[in-house]
Parts: structure tokens; sequence; C-alpha cells
């Protein structure tokens, strides 16, 4: 009985400092949107590039203090351990392009928190539907967030002109993306995991769906001569991913990243969608770096929370793309996922 009163309180005070949490988020968005709105107005009806370029800065400036603001109500009224590996190489003023394993909404807290004033404000690849969702998909919009809708193929086929049409999209914004240092975020495998979906899928990894290589390959090539370093980060849960609600409520209680940076070489650049052997190079390079992470998130884990303090998880050597895509050019066995 008493076990069953005491698991009850417990519940309801972290149900409180859920509804408490969320309410200094609201508050904290309410405040930063309405500068946030009048920049962006002011962008679109002044749309010359110097001026620009200092309307841009004062959007990505509103969006870190907002991030920051959160992250110190996290701080404060959660206890989460928090245990990160890799941040020691990474500067403020670089173009970088990031990708990560997706789990939960929580990721992306999860990434601002991790890369807060350590690189350029985060511009995150968006479904189209998050548009609608009150004041942050209009502040998105604003802060030049893009808006992806994906088709299905049998959609495509009745409608061919459609085809092609994310690949203008990411265009367009890798264009706005070179005007001031950014780091574009991607989701390789384009939704969360979960077992139904990794069992569809026949996923060859353990805690990952596949990946998909076509996005990240498109931006590195409107890109490639502005962005300084891939950045490959592993987010992983030992209790299990949970919701955002279970975040906001402080029971997200140990979350582990290991984050590793990888510089860009010309042999990243490629034509993805026209050169067949070098998709294929591509797509075996990315699978060969999933793989890695598959392996890197079942260390962390299982690792007892006193060695990953004394001891982190070693970072395995980067996949090179150079040797997979002479094995594809030789006509040898490609690199295996």
């Amino acid at each position: 009985m008493q076990k069953t009163a005491h698991s009850l309180l417990s519940k309801m005070v972290s149900n409180i400092r859920g509804i408490l949490v969320l309410t200094l988020y609201g508050l904290n968005t309410l405040f930063w949107v309405l500068p946030i709105y009048v920049t962006a107005l002011l962008k679109l009806i002044l749309p010359f590039k110097p001026l620009r370029k200092y309307f841009d800065a004062i959007l990505n400036g509103c969006a870190t203090a907002w991030v920051g603001v959160n992250n110190l109500t996290q701080r404060v009224f959660t206890n989460t351990r928090w245990h990160i590996q890799g941040l020691e190489s990474l500067q403020g003023k670089d173009w970088y392009l990031v990708v990560s394993n997706h789990q939960s909404w929580v990721d992306i807290p999860v990434l601002q928190k991790v890369f807060y004033r350590r690189i350029p404000f985060l511009k995150f690849f968006l479904k189209q539907q998050l548009f609608w969702v009150p004041m942050l998909g209009q502040a998105w919009w604003a802060l030049d967030f893009p808006f992806m809708k994906r088709f299905s193929r049998s959609f495509l086929r009745k409608n061919p002109h459609l085809k092609g049409r994310d690949l203008e999209i990411t265009r367009k914004a890798c264009e706005k993306f070179k005007t001031l240092p950014v780091s574009v975020m991607n989701f390789l495998e384009g939704t969360r995991f979960t077992r139904t979906k990794h069992s569809k899928q026949d996923s060859p990894y353990q805690h990952l769906l596949r990946p998909r290589a076509g996005g990240i390959a498109f931006t590195l090539s409107a890109m490639g001569e502005h962005l300084n370093s891939f950045i490959d980060v592993t987010i992983a849960y030992p209790e299990g991913a949970k919701s955002f609600w279970d975040y906001v409520c402080g029971n997200v209680r140990d979350i582990r990243v290991q984050i590793r940076s990888l510089p860009i070489t010309p042999e990243m650049l490629g034509d993805y969608f026209n050169d067949d052997l070098f998709r294929q190079a591509f797509q075996n390079w990315v699978n060969a770096l999933w793989a890695q992470k598959d392996r890197c998130i079942e260390e962390l884990i299982s690792a007892p929370l006193p060695e990953i303090q004394k001891h982190p998880i070693p970072i395995p050597q980067f996949p090179e793309l150079g040797p997979i895509l002479d094995n594809v050019l030789n006509r040898e066995k490609p690199y295996p996922a």
C-alpha cells in the first residue's frame, strides 16, 4: 500500500514538472516568435542581399536564444545525466552537414542541447505538414527550414511532373544556406525508429532503419565547396527511447551521445542521380557508416555508467569513400552493408 502511494505521488510530481516545463517552453516560444515574425516580414519586403544577410543573422540569433532558454529550463527542472563525446573539434563559424539516427521527438532537443553555441544553428529538413504547427511551423518557415513533401512511387507514376520536387526544394535551401554559416541536419532514416517499421523494412541493423543516401549526396553536391565537415551523431537511450512528454517530465534519466567529424573530400561529391557507379559507391559508404553506428549504439546502451564516465566508448574508424568507389569502379564485390 505504501509502495503504491509513493508511486502515485512520484507520478503526480513528474506530471506537474512536465506541465511546468511545457508552460515555460510555451512562454519562451511566444516571447521569441514575435521578433522572428517581424524580422522575416522585413526580409520579405526588403529582398536586398546585404540586408538579407543582416536579417538572417538576427533570425538565427533569436532562434539560438530560444534554444538556450529551453536548455536552461530542462537543466533546472530535470535531472537527466548527459554523456557526450566528440565535441572538441567543432567550431561555431563553420558550415556543417550533420546526420543522426532517429528514435524519438526527444532527439531534436537532444541535438539542440548538444550543439548549442558549438556549431551554427541547426536547420532541419521538415515534413510539409509541420508548417501548420501553431507558431512553430511559421517560425521554422521564417528561419528558412526547408519543408519537404514526399510522394509515393505510385503517385509519381501518375504525376511524373512532380518527380524531383524535393531535389528542387533542397537545391533552393542549399543556395540560402551559403550566405551564413549553418548546420544542415538530416535524419537519414527519414522517420523515427519503431520495431514495426524495422520489421517491415527487414532492416539488417539491430537498432536502425535502412538509411536513405540521396538527400545527403545531393546536399554535398550542392554545398560541397562551403561545407567544412561531415558530422556523424549517434544518440543512445539506455532505458529505451521515450516520448517527449517523458523527457519534459524528467523521466529520461540517461542520454548518451557520440559525435565524430569527417573532412569532406572530393570523392564524396558526385552526381548521385545520374552516375550509377557513384550512386552505388555512395550507398555502400552510407551502409558501412550505418553498420558502424549500429555497433556504436549497442556499446553505448550496454556499457555501465561508471565505464562510460571513466572510459569513453572508442570511436571506430570512419569508413572512407575512396576505396569503396575504387571497388565499384573495378567491378569488385561492393562494400558489405
